[in-house]
């Protein structure tokens, strides 16, 4: 399955990708999340514990169901002051 994943905040800055296409054997939000976590390097970075995510535009937990060409954003968590 190839999806499209977004980063923004500081995940984008540190990977320095606005944006890039993943292909695997993805059933849920994790599990791109992890493959690309294995990548090592900064992609570490998406270990976080409080990572954020949205499945085409929508808010959604790491569990969501993905299908074919679905686009996934990873972004930190948002802190009000």
């Amino acid at each position: 399955m190839k999806v499209k994943v977004m980063y923004f905040a500081r995940y984008r800055e540190l990977l320095g990708l606005d944006a890039e296409r993943v292909e695997g054997d993805f059933a849920v939000i994790d599990d791109v999340r992890k493959a690309l976590v294995a990548k090592g390097g900064h992609y570490e970075l998406l270990a976080e514990q409080n990572l954020m995510c949205a499945r085409n535009e929508e808010l959604c937990r790491l569990d969501e169901p993905l299908q074919e060409g679905d686009e996934v954003a990873f972004f930190p968590p948002v802190t009000g002051g």
